[in-house]
């Protein structure tokens, strides 16, 4: 359901992207970055969170790490990460495969500004075998996200510690 949904959000919002899929699984950074050939940095992690009573998604570069006193100064709140059956039941998408297209239920959706980095950047397509390929700004305009700056670049060494 979740990949059709992602797929329904493109061929409506952007027919000109496509939805590519690997036999490799791509739940993680670093298996995304493996089986999509770019580096962990280009992964674009959706990071579903509560403040307060609210649910937000953040879009980040797969190499950083949320800085919890900036979200924390930005949302008013402390975040919290969703539980598993709480982001599949909110987002439609399971773990490893959550993205900020074709969600079930709209959620704001925030970009972190580490994804401005790239010229093109891989998030997922709503399972753990597919993404795309697409720039961070045109990401930002589809999911009507905002630019935020609430996590810290890593260097590769110290993101696969």
């Amino acid at each position: 359901m979740s990949l059709a949904s992602v797929r329904a959000f493109f061929a409506e919002k952007a027919p000109d992207i496509a939805v590519i899929e690997s036999e490799m699984s791509s739940a993680t950074v670093a298996l995304a970055a493996e089986a999509y050939g770019v580096e962990p940095a280009r992964i674009a992690k959706t990071l579903s969170l509560r403040v307060g009573d609210r649910v937000v998604l953040i879009v980040a570069a797969g190499t950083s790490r949320m800085d919890n006193k900036k979200v924390k100064a930005l949302f008013g709140g402390k975040p919290k990460m969703l539980g598993l059956d709480e982001v599949a039941d909110i987002t439609g998408h399971e773990v490893g495969g959550v993205c900020p297209f074709g969600l079930k239920t709209p959620l704001p959706v925030y970009c972190d500004v580490s994804l401005k980095a790239f010229d093109i950047v891989v998030p997922a397509a709503g399972s753990t075998h597919s993404a795309v390929k697409i720039t961070p700004e045109r990401m930002a305009e589809l999911t009507g996200a905002e630019w935020v700056d609430v996590c810290e670049l890593r260097p590769v060494e110290a993101a696969s510690a």
